[in-house]
């Protein structure tokens, strides 16, 4: 018994000496290749680029990208690695692939779900739908997206939420950052004011906002005037909408509604808030009904013609 255990032993040592170093060094390549493949990943997208007009627009693809990529090429550099010490250890390969085959078969009626995350995930990237840094609106849920693989898009809201949505859940994708943005302005006013001489001062606030070197190279365009949308309850609205880069029109936006305000306030232009009219009817003379008003818990303080009587 002590000479089969000792024969045991000797013959794990001799194996260990022979292939010990081989899978040490196996192990080591992968890991190398793992770091290379997500350095030069990297540094390709990066040097691509900076080869680019739209910087920011193609940097959001070439992260997005470069992630996915790395990963992809880690798993395979892992398996490639993975077969090799199976080979080393006298495993037959043929039947592990067969039955990884089998396996592979039975998994993919069990996991229909995933399959359909990642075959959503890849035309996602095919299409250029979606990429690290946009704001989107997908599955009833709105954010940054702050990662995005083949099974997952991992949104961030304005609050701090974070939401992962599988990518399988995704049937319409509302990008709100690709290539440039837009803020939508409905600016109300009373019906007494001149609608040329509010288009005008609009004009100027865009003008002036332009101006501005903190937001002036957010805005791409001067602002585009629709006119006069609609006759609402207390106001005309008038329409309007500016063209930013990707992810500014709020702030650009907030500020442009700051200015207007202000200079509303200085030339006296009325944003109305909302009014009633009330209408007491009139009979067949001409003549309108008394409108009595009487203050509430004082049964006394009635007047024919809407003041207040003594009572008050």
């Amino acid at each position: 018994m002590n000479i089969n255990i000792r024969e045991y032993a000797d013959e794990i040592v001799k194996w260990t000496i022979e292939n010990g170093p081989r899978i040490a060094i196996i192990l080591m390549l992968m890991y190398i290749g793992i770091k290379l493949s997500h350095v030069a990943s990297s540094r390709l997208f990066a040097f691509l680029g900076r080869r680019k007009t739209m910087d920011d627009e193609y940097k959001k693809r070439a992260d997005t990208l470069s992630a996915v990529i790395s990963y992809l090429i880690s798993a395979t550099i892992i398996t490639v690695a993975a077969l090799m010490i199976l080979a080393m250890l006298n495993i037959e390969i043929g039947p592990v692939l067969a039955a990884a085959g089998v396996v592979g078969v039975a998994v993919g009626f069990g996991a229909q779900h995933l399959v359909q995350d990642v075959i959503s995930g890849f035309f996602i990237l095919l299409d250029d739908e979606i990429r690290v840094g946009d704001v989107v609106q997908i599955a009833d849920k709105g954010g940054l997206v702050e990662r995005l693989n083949l099974r997952m898009v991992v949104l961030r809201d304005l609050a701090g939420n974070v939401h992962y949505v599988r990518n399988g859940k995704i049937d319409v994708v509302t990008n709100m950052t690709k290539e440039y943005s837009r803020y939508v302005f409905d600016i109300g006013v009373a019906y007494r004011e001149n609608v040329d001489e509010v288009v005008r001062v609009i004009r100027q606030v865009d003008e002036e906002l332009r101006s501005d070197p903190a937001f002036g190279p957010d805005i791409l365009e001067p602002i585009e005037i629709l006119g006069l949308d609609q006759f609402a309850n207390s106001a005309v609205i008038i329409k309007a909408r500016t063209k930013t880069r990707p992810i500014r029109q709020w702030s650009v936006g907030r500020e442009f509604n700051r200015r207007l305000k202000k200079r509303f306030d200085e030339l006296h232009i009325e944003i109305p808030f909302p009014h009633l009219t009330l209408y007491m009817g009139q009979d067949k003379a001409g003549q309108a009904p008394p409108l009595r008003v009487a203050m509430k818990g004082d049964a006394s303080a009635r007047s024919p013609l809407g003041g207040f009587g003594d009572g008050q």
